[in-house]
């Protein structure tokens, strides 16, 4: 054999062997002959439409099994709102099964954004948001502020109130404004046992008071210091006319 035909031969046998690789990285096997047929999504559904999850993967499926972009439909899906993270696997011969984790909102947060109950902060839906507390406080001590959250939601839940806003000022300090209306005023330092200790008493105040408690400063050894609205003016009394007949 001449050396020019070992050459025609070697070509031939490289074209051979490089066809198959060049057609599934272009997407002509996955496309043709394994096509994407099947989807499988495992989530929660609670604040994700399962319409939205079904377009971002259709874009991405029909290139077939060898040529879907796996990281692209994972980037996609956690473009959506209220989706945390995604995970996406293809399963032989046809299907993609797709695993989404929503957030959980927890509080609006800062008035802009929302609290997940995993501590991690992420933008506000336009739409779909259920009534939350509302936390304010630094990036830093969002998990505090869910940790916090949970002992202290129980304690009001008892004597039945529950936490409007929940706040963490720049020195430490923590303030509650429960469902009714009245502030609370905790400190930086061990707000469990002032907490506790306040709620303990609180029902004992609201039967020996008719007052509405507006304020409750718990920044005190041995007590608090309470303020209360005050009281609604008397209505005017009426003055009833007489008929009199002339």
């Amino acid at each position: 054999m001449t050396a020019f035909r070992r050459l025609l031969l070697g070509l031939l046998v490289l074209a051979i062997l490089a066809s198959p690789v060049v057609a599934v990285l272009g997407g002509w096997v996955g496309g043709q002959h394994w096509p994407m047929k099947r989807l499988q999504v495992s989530a929660p559904f609670e604040f994700v439409g399962q319409a939205p999850v079904r377009a971002a993967v259709a874009r991405h499926a029909r290139g077939g099994f060898f040529a879907v972009d796996l990281k692209a439909i994972e980037r996609e899906l956690e473009a959506l709102p209220w989706v945390e993270r995604v995970e996406v696997r293809k399963q032989w011969p046809d299907t993609l099964v797709v695993k989404l984790h929503e957030y959980r909102p927890l509080a609006v947060w800062n008035g802009t954004q929302l609290l997940a109950e995993q501590g991690s902060v992420f933008a506000r839906p336009k739409a779909g948001l259920p009534v939350l507390p509302a936390f304010n406080g630094h990036a830093l001590q969002a998990q505090d502020m869910v940790a916090f959250y949970r002992r202290a939601q129980p304690l009001f839940q008892s004597v039945g109130l529950g936490i409007r806003e929940l706040s963490i000022s720049e020195r430490n300090a923590w303030r509650i404004v429960l469902s009714d209306g009245l502030v609370l005023d905790i400190g930086r330092n061990d707000a469990d046992a002032r907490l506790n200790r306040f709620v303990a008493l609180l029902p004992k105040i609201k039967r020996e008071e008719t007052r509405r408690l507006a304020h409750a400063d718990l920044r005190y050894t041995n007590g608090f210091a309470l303020t209360w609205k005050p009281a609604p003016a008397p209505a005017a009394a009426s003055n009833p006319t007489e008929d009199i007949r002339i």
